[in-house]
């Protein structure tokens, strides 16, 4: 039986990270998918020359919409929040009659109007992120803040919460570091409490069939790729050797908001999205 799922991001790109194997997939199944965003990433990092003008908002938006396409995305809403900007370094409060920061945003009004869409759309799940906020941006903190605010108005079925199992990524990241000069090592002290612990993961995706997908979804935010400071995450992740993505990002990771009885997976272990309808 065909279901909708609507998965909702706080930035362009977002989606490519975190579910863009698992939104390729549905759709190819032939399930309804819807993309929400609520900011267009205006105050992203980016390169100097492409944000000289004040367009980055608009060329963000333009990526979105590449990327939907690319993965087969039925109705993409952004809601136009203004962008929060890194906790670090907060984007000025908007001027009187601009759209308000989505971290300035009262939950219930921001749920309002994303618990009327999945009731429009008859959602059977809706994704958000965990509690953590993935790394703890102030935008992702409010998805999974409104996210989990809207499924309960609309009564949807399944909130899932997209994340990355943290020993896995510390695990990995830790290897990365010994094979590394000292002036070049990442700093894990802030990653020690990002995401989620394998043990609260309940859902594992095999998205290993949608490769071509997921790299085309990453290839179409080229503003994220790079900055003047170099290259970044985005294009990093682009630059790998198909066989070697394929692998790399074969998998993504859910964990069930609230109480469940579903066992924590072992990381090795698939899942389906609809296992617990």
């Amino acid at each position: 039986m065909p279901h909708t799922v609507v998965f909702f991001h706080a930035h362009p790109d977002d989606e490519a990270l975190l579910t863009s194997g698992t939104m390729a997939t549905l759709s190819a199944q032939g399930h309804r998918v819807v993309l929400v965003v609520a900011t267009a990433g205006e105050a992203g990092l980016a390169a100097d020359e492409l944000t000289a003008d004040g367009h980055l908002g608009d060329r963000r938006r333009a990526e979105l919409e590449a990327s939907a396409a690319a993965l087969g995305v039925h109705r993409l809403e952004v809601l136009g929040y203004a962008d929060s900007g890194l906790a670090q370094a907060p984007t000025p409060t908007p001027p009187t009659g601009s759209p308000p920061r989505f971290v300035d945003v009262d939950v219930d009004v921001a749920a309002g109007r994303l618990g009327d869409l999945l009731v429009a759309e008859n959602a059977t799940v809706l994704t958000t992120y965990d509690a953590n906020g993935g790394y703890g941006h102030p935008d992702h903190i409010a998805v999974h803040r409104v996210g989990a605010a809207a499924a309960a108005s609309a009564g949807t079925p399944v909130l899932l919460e997209a994340t990355v199992p943290r020993d896995r990524l510390l695990a990995a990241t830790r290897a990365v570091n010994r094979l590394l000069p000292p002036s070049r090592r990442v700093d894990l002290e802030p990653w020690e409490h990002a995401y989620s612990s394998s043990a609260d993961i309940t859902h594992c995706i095999d998205v290993r069939g949608r490769a071509t997908q997921r790299r085309a979804s990453m290839r179409a935010h080229a503003s994220q790729a790079t900055a003047d400071s170099g290259p970044r995450t985005l294009g990093i992740f682009t630059r790998i050797p198909p066989p070697i993505f394929g692998w790399v990002f074969g998998r993504e990771w859910y964990r069930l908001a609230g109480p469940t009885t579903m066992k924590p997976l072992d990381g090795k272990r698939f899942t389906g999205l609809f296992d617990t309808l």
